[in-house]
């Protein structure tokens, strides 16, 4: 009977409902005899205290907010699992809302968050999000924040990231080796600084070789990424290999590639900036830089937890990539 009340208790007992409640919670005003009654009673009838009012009154609710532009990104999914894990561990659950790269359904998420009182939040924002503000209300409501992936400029917050710099860096140094001469890389949206870490490092590695030409592209989402490949392999222009910056702009890319009957890697070459789930959908697999939302996932929560424990110094953490090779160059 989970649902057994206080009030239950004390009127079989006779005695009044906030005796029954200090008795639960060993009080020292209340006799042995009673609190051996009490408790001896609510085993018996199986009395589970309210968890969320209890949680609400220490104002610590051992829920943790989780927002995502998409749950259907493998990479999201990977993050999700990763801190779920965790969490469960130390007796904390999770409240995922999406986004959908919406900023004003990202304030709208910010607002539930407040309202339910959530111990902290894991945050990836929008491809839009420009104003800061609702975000620095959550830090005055004394909600912690850890940005992840896609994290702000701004220094005054806790950021977990991949090596962009690092695994752009390998990928264009795998090209370089691979003798690639004619490359086109498409990164994501110019205004995201995931994007412009990667392609500052990325391109800054390649054009150390005066030989090679590079052509740079940006998209959005992966029909983008398609269309963008597709106006790139003309009969007079193909580029000899393909750097996609992550797991949505290489499906749009392998899409287009199936749609020429392009083979690989006799045609042209793809690498990409990868969690490592899409790479083996493909035959080739994709060769690919790791870029793990998993491991991601395990040092935001551990970030988290080191700040609730009183370490609230902003940090900027970095997970380390490693080169997965595959059939694709």
């Amino acid at each position: 009977m989970s649902n057994t009340t206080l009030k239950k208790i004390a009127k079989v007992l006779d005695i009044s409902i906030s005796t029954v409640s200090r008795a639960l919670k060993n009080h020292p005003d209340i006799s042995v005899s009673t609190k051996q009654k009490v408790m001896e009673l609510a085993q018996t009838l199986e009395y589970e205290p309210n968890a969320m009012a209890v949680n609400l009154r220490s104002k610590n609710t051992k829920v943790f907010g989780v927002m995502i532009p998409s749950i259907t990104n493998n990479f999201y999914d990977s993050f999700i699992a990763a801190v779920e894990e965790e969490a469960r561990k130390s007796g904390y659950s999770l409240m995922i809302l999406q986004s959908g790269d919406n900023p004003e359904a990202e304030i709208e998420n910010l607002k539930i968050y407040r309202q339910n009182r959530v111990s902290g939040l894991f945050a990836c924002i929008s491809q839009e999000t420009i104003n800061m503000a609702p975000f620095y209300k959550m830090k005055e409501a004394e909600i912690p924040i850890v940005f992840f992936d896609k994290v702000p400029d701004d220094d005054t917050f806790d950021k977990i990231c991949l090596a962009d710099k690092d695994a752009a860096v390998l990928a264009a140094e795998t090209l370089l080796e691979k003798g690639k001469k004619n490359i086109l890389a498409i990164f994501g949206n110019n205004q995201l600084s995931i994007t412009k870490r990667r392609l500052a490092a990325f391109c800054g590695c390649i054009k150390e070789d005066k030989q090679v030409k590079l052509i740079i592209e940006h998209a959005n989402n992966s029909q983008q990424a398609e269309e963008k490949t597709e106006h790139h392999f003309q009969p007079k222009q193909k580029p000899d290999a393909v750097f996609c910056m992550s797991d949505e702009i290489l499906t749009g890319v392998m899409k287009s590639m199936q749609k020429m009957n392009m083979k690989l890697p006799v045609d042209t070459g793809i690498i990409a900036l990868s969690d490592g789930s899409f790479p083996k959908l493909y035959y080739p697999e994709i060769t690919y830089i790791e870029t793990s939302g998993y491991k991601l996932g395990k040092l935001a929560f551990e970030r988290m937890m080191d700040y609730i424990m009183g370490n609230t110094e902003p940090k900027e953490l970095f997970i380390t990539s490693r080169y997965v090779a595959g059939g694709s160059l």
